[in-house]
């Protein structure tokens, strides 16, 4: 039996020439759907669910669905043999497939026959322009669950259009395992005709950029800000969540009779070897489907990173550092009790990586306690990663100075990043203490305020801001680091009271609040200096900032700085 790939809208015409040259098979189903019909008007006929790449065998089930008007039973089924082949045939009243293309009323259970292959017999037009609306709203959801599990990565990430393709079919093997049986014939069909396929994706997408959703350059899509804003609500989280039952219940009911006969007949071998995923509750082994996740990217400062990229030190060592050179070699941890750091020295190059670990259990409860009703942790390592890498970039596309993400393992939560020579604030600011540096250190202090209200200005906080994340080079150049609590908006304040507070923890105890004072006011002149509001400087006098930092800074010295702070006024 001859095999061509042709297209009416994305459907892969799989054995087409059944009804180009036997016109009395399509005569046949015609036929009987307007027998089914009666009386009422047949809107549409398909045969669906075709992505069988190997010949049919005698045994196999061909489906069949026809939409009518007005359709009084709602939905019926039928098995019926034509011409020597075997149709599993099920008729749907129109008002319901509209509807389950337009809001899933059914779980998509039956629109979703205009994701897979299909064949137009009747309606191609009609069918064609339920496609684009059914693929346009679920591109939608798409992206909203980018925005929901990538906050932080959504503003910069680019999608290639082949993400909602591969992510639009993987969300139906989820909801109906039975798929999995199948899925080597339906990733090849795909794959093969993988540009035919994307039609009608790039219509619908097209239709988002003229409604200011995406936008599309370079072959890649962007997330508008406004619906990334508007993505932002966790009733989203909730609706995504309630719509998943309905699909999965649906998709059983009308699915499970053809798709199992057609498994059984066309797949006995497999079938039965798969049998392993009802004791085991994992996929076969040779089941597999390309990651949607591979078609995400974000920027970098060697290139973009798709989401899916899986490299520990060693791999990034070897393909990123090396490439082919026979260079020395060294890896030193460099400490980190919440994550972990790593220093690879390679010749005259130098990059630090870290590691995010997760911060669950009982021992990350204190963290929680001790900034409680001031501040909330990003716990997760994944959620720490991603805003390292977006605020990161953002601060850096801006001018600040900060270390360069030079890579990114998603799936490892490893960060490679410019490894930055210079001495943490820290330092300086217990020299200070102690006598041994010179007023230049206020100097620096006031420059770093200045620098924190232009970040703040650009619509970042920071959210850990303590001295040992500002470094100073050589040259007097201050670099900020370590962005896995910061954010997009967000509470300045707190910002400004971690970096006070920490600061008077390294003040001598019993030295007096002098030195303590004059950090504070040289830091308070440099914020007003850049712009910053005098408002976000007298709160971090309140007892809500000053409780959470006199667990580990003296009385007095925390009496001295949040003195200053209350005193704040604006500048003229």
């Amino acid at each position: 039996m001859h095999h061509c790939y042709i297209y009416g809208s994305i459907g892969i015409d799989v054995n087409t020439q059944d009804y180009q040259e036997n016109s009395a098979l399509s005569k046949e189903i015609l036929d009987f759907c307007r027998h089914i019909a009666g009386k009422q008007k047949v809107v549409a006929v398909a045969e669906v669910d075709k992505y069988q790449v190997k010949p049919a065998n005698q045994y196999a089930i061909y489906t069949v669905m026809v939409v009518i008007n007005d359709f009084q039973p709602r939905f019926l089924s039928y098995l019926k043999p034509i011409k020597s082949k075997t149709f599993f045939v099920f008729a749907v009243d129109q008002w319901i497939f509209e509807r389950d293309v337009d809001r899933g009323f059914l779980g998509e259970a039956i629109a979703s026959k205009l994701v897979f292959p299909y064949t137009p017999l009747m309606g191609k037009a009609y069918l064609f322009e339920l496609e684009v609306e059914l693929k346009r709203r679920l591109i939608l959801e798409s992206l909203e669950n980018l925005v929901l599990n990538f906050p932080e990565l959504a503003h910069i990430m680019k999608i290639d259009p082949r993400y909602f393709l591969y992510e639009v079919v993987s969300n139906r093997v989820r909801v109906f395992p039975l798929l999995t049986y199948e899925l080597t014939d339906l990733t090849r069909s795909i794959t093969q005709t993988e540009e035919q396929v994307l039609k009608t994706y790039h219509i619908a997408l097209r239709q988002l950029q003229d409604a200011q959703t995406v936008e599309i350059k370079n072959n890649y899509i962007t997330i508008t800000g406004k619906f990334i804003n508007q993505s932002q609500d966790p009733k989203l989280r909730i609706s995504h969540l309630s719509k998943n039952a309905p699909r999965t219940l649906f998709s059983s009911l009308f699915g499970v009779l053809p798709q199992l006969l057609n498994i059984v007949t066309q797949n006995t071998d497999t079938f039965l070897k798969t049998q392993k995923i009802n004791l085991t509750h994992q996929l076969y082994p040779t089941v597999e489907f390309i990651d949607p996740q591979k078609y995400v990217f974000f920027p970098t400062a060697e290139g973009i990173v798709s989401l899916s990229e899986k490299i520990d030190i060693k791999g990034y060592t070897k393909r990123m550092l090396l490439r082919g050179e026979n260079i020395d070699i060294q890896v030193h941890p460099i400490g980190g009790m919440l994550n972990d750091v790593y220093l690879i020295n390679a010749g005259s190059r130098k990059v630090l990586a870290k590691r995010f670990k997760d911060w669950s259990g009982f021992k990350w409860f204190p963290l929680t306690l001790w900034s409680f009703g001031a501040r909330t942790f990003a716990v997760s390592g994944q959620a720490r990663l991603a805003k390292e890498c977006a605020i990161s970039e953002r601060l850096l596309s801006e001018g600040f100075n900060v270390p360069k993400i030079l890579h990114v393992s998603n799936a490892e939560r490893i960060v490679f990043m410019e490894f930055i020579e210079g001495k943490n604030l820290t330092r300086t600011i217990k020299q200070f203490s102690t006598g041994d540096a010179d007023v230049e250190v206020l100097e620096t202090v006031a420059n770093v305020g200045e620098i924190m209200a232009k970040v703040h200005r650009s619509g970042v906080v920071l959210g850990d801001t303590k001295p040992d994340n500002v470094l100073i080079k050589p040259d007097g150049a201050i670099y900020l680091i370590d962005f896995e609590q910061a954010q997009k908006g967000g509470d300045k304040t707190w910002d400004i009271a971690v970096f006070l507070y920490y600061c008077g923890h390294y003040m001598q105890p019993f030295d007096g609040t002098e030195k303590a004072e004059a950090v504070t006011q040289a830091f308070i002149e440099g914020y007003l200096r850049a712009g910053g509001n005098f408002e976000d400087i007298r709160k971090a006098a309140s007892p809500k900032y000053t409780r959470v930092f006199s667990i580990f800074t003296m009385p007095a010295i925390m009496h001295a700085i949040s003195n200053i702070c209350k005193k704040t006024v604006s500048p003229r």
